[in-house]
């Protein structure tokens, strides 16, 4: 057994030494009553005698936050481990056994290709097994829309993915879904927290050692229900037959759509699909990318290159979950990536056009985008007289709007400026899957029509004004990183900033405490949306600056929208670059406020 040092802890202790004794405490009660191998018991000796791994591992419990848990992979009250993810589990049990009395004891779990997550699928399944739950399993890593997806084809209470999306490969991380096949939201987010801080010890877990003989496997047939389910948002599927030919690239970049999108383009019978082998293996070290994100351009370097070779027309990128989606066009000889506010952009444009080309538009549509994602999505939507709503950051506001709006108005599309996007509501999650299928639509549509979706992209820009949008972030690690990020937060409320880069501000909107100030007028009216931790600059020439904390990452991030008119499209580049000095501006003075 290991013993704890002999400290003199006393109110004079300093906050530092308050935690290391803290940590350090934790440790040696996790080296003797939760961890369950000699291998395990010499990683943590170790620990005892490394200062800064034992405090980040142990100074707190992982949060298992409003959007599930996230973290580095190890072992510690702070890791993504098997112990804290049955924890998790314990405390979802307990609530739903609850809150969801009316629904079946039947759950869903997935997996991506991150290193250890189909040990800590097999960890959620054990205790879930133990809490009689009838408990489905896909039998390899799947994407997390097809988790949300197989929640409701299922009937499932809830489901659990294990993944940390597009984060480093240091990280794994937990989420939890409702009925609804979306996140939980609140009251449930909360409440299941507050039920996981109940279990003080992971002796109170229910497990069942025999679980794996109770598991009910999820094979490849679903992929084709999916896919009956998916193409059902085509609008004009005969495009695709006619331009079957059409080449395309694809990297899901060591991640879970590996099979699923080229056996959906089987199904679509496409004869110049092809997949950028090098990154076609699953590998939670992402061997071949810096970081296995799709909004990284560098991740996409790979499919550019090989789509050179093969003059390919379109690439398409997803992240290790497949939740994410990334783009480029070929136009003029060379490759343009589309963030995910033209992406965004763009469908939406498409979809509204022809659903009004085709009268289809009956006055009761909606469309939804986070409250970071481009104003463009808002002056298309006004053009084609469709309701626009503003959610949160984090996609299941989207879905929960969904849910509230059944039966009384039509999803169209909702989508985030993080390469995130949904259209339809047969899955309530971000869906790079069915969203490639509607893209890959889309770029036969332009070829039909002897343009490029760059084409498309550039009228869009011409009838609503060139839309600009960058962001940074700032890195603050660990407990000391955490009370930067809060300072820094409280300087941009505190200080009362009245111009940025020579334009006059005349909206401030603070989610924290839930109100818009107009400084013209001096009105403070109520956000409705519920509270949270973003602060929100608009001037009168429509630059919009968006400051938050990351709810994932020890980040702080910045977001800035800036518009122009285009006056022709020879000036895009000129409008472009005019527009891109100005953010860097922007940035600079955001940096050393």
């Amino acid at each position: 057994m290991l013993r704890k040092n002999k400290y003199k802890w006393n109110i004079n202790m300093s906050s530092e030494g308050l935690i290391y004794a803290t940590a350090y405490e934790k440790a040696i009660f996790w080296a003797n009553n939760v961890i369950e191998t000699q291998e395990e018991k010499e990683i943590i000796e170790k620990m005892l005698n490394n200062k800064e791994e034992l405090i980040d591992a142990f100074y707190q419990d992982l949060e298992f936050g409003t959007g599930g848990m996230r973290g580095i992979i190890g072992l510690g009250t702070n890791r993504m481990n098997v112990y804290t993810v049955q924890i998790a589990t314990q405390g979802l049990c307990n609530y739903i056994n609850k809150e969801f009395k009316d629904y079946p004891k039947r759950v869903v779990i997935a997996y991506d290709s991150r290193l250890n997550s189909k040990e800590l699928a097999y960890a959620t399944a054990e205790v879930f097994i133990a809490n009689n739950y009838e408990t489905y399993m896909f039998d390899d890593i799947t994407p997390t829309p097809l988790l949300s997806y197989a929640i409701r084809k299922l009937n499932c209470v809830t489901g659990v993915v294990i993944t940390a999306s597009h984060n480093p490969k240091e990280y794994n991380g937990y989420k939890a879904y409702g009925p609804d096949g979306a996140q939980f939201v609140i009251p449930h987010d909360t409440n299941i927290i507050n039920e996981i801080n109940k279990i003080s010890c992971h002796k109170s877990v229910k497990r069942n050692q025999n679980f794996k003989n109770f598991i009910k496997f999820i094979n490849n047939n679903f992929i084709a229900e999916y896919f009956n389910d998916a193409k059902k948002i085509l609008i004009n599927s005969s495009l695709i037959e006619k331009h079957n030919d059409i080449k395309i690239v694809f990297t899901p970049l060591h991640g879970t759509s590996y099979k699923v999108l080229p056996d959906i383009a089987k199904l679509l019978n496409l004869k110049n699909f092809y997949i950028v082998e090098e990154q076609a293996i699953p590998d939670g070290n992402f061997p071949t990318v810096k970081n296995p994100n799709p909004e990284d351009h560098e991740a996409l370097s790979m499919a550019i290159n090989f789509a050179k070779k093969i003059n390919a027309d379109l690439i398409i990128a997803t992240d290790p979950d497949a939740d994410r989606i990334a783009i480029s066009i070929k136009h003029n000889n060379d490759y343009i990536i589309f963030n995910g506010n033209q992406t965004a952009s763009l469908i939406t444009y498409y979809i509204l056009y022809h659903y009004s080309k085709n009268n289809l538009l009956k006055g009761n549509e909606f469309v939804v985008k986070t409250i970071v994602t481009t104003e463009l999505l808002r002056k298309i939507c006004n053009s084609f007289s469709v309701k626009i709503y503003d959610v949160l950051t984090g996609f299941k506001y989207i879905a929960e709007l969904i849910k509230k709006n059944e039966g009384k108005q039509k999803f169209i599309c909702g989508g985030e400026e993080s390469y995130g996007f949904l259209i339809s509501d047969f899955v309530r999650d971000k869906d790079a899957i069915s969203t490639s299928i509607f893209i890959i639509e889309m770029a036969c549509w332009a070829k039909d029509n002897n343009m490029t979706l760059f084409d498309l992209l550039l009228n869009i820009y011409e009838k609503f004004g060139l839309h600009y949008e960058t962001q940074f972030s700032l890195t603050k690690k660990g407990l000391e990183g955490q009370n930067e990020i809060k300072n820094l937060m409280q300087k941009f409320r505190n200080n009362k900033i009245e111009n940025i880069e020579n334009e006059k501000i005349v909206i401030i909107k603070d989610y924290l405490l839930s109100k818009e100030i107009n400084l013209i007028d001096k009105k403070e009216n109520s956000i409705s949306l519920p509270q949270s931790d973003v602060i929100q600059f608009i001037t009168e020439n429509e630059t919009i600056i968006t400051i938050r904390p990351s709810g994932t990452e020890p980040k702080i991030k910045f977001y800035i929208q800036l518009c122009s008119k285009l006056e022709n499209k020879d000036n895009y580049e000129i409008t472009l670059n005019y527009l891109k000095n100005k953010a860097e501006r922007l940035k600079c003075f955001l940096q050393s406020f």
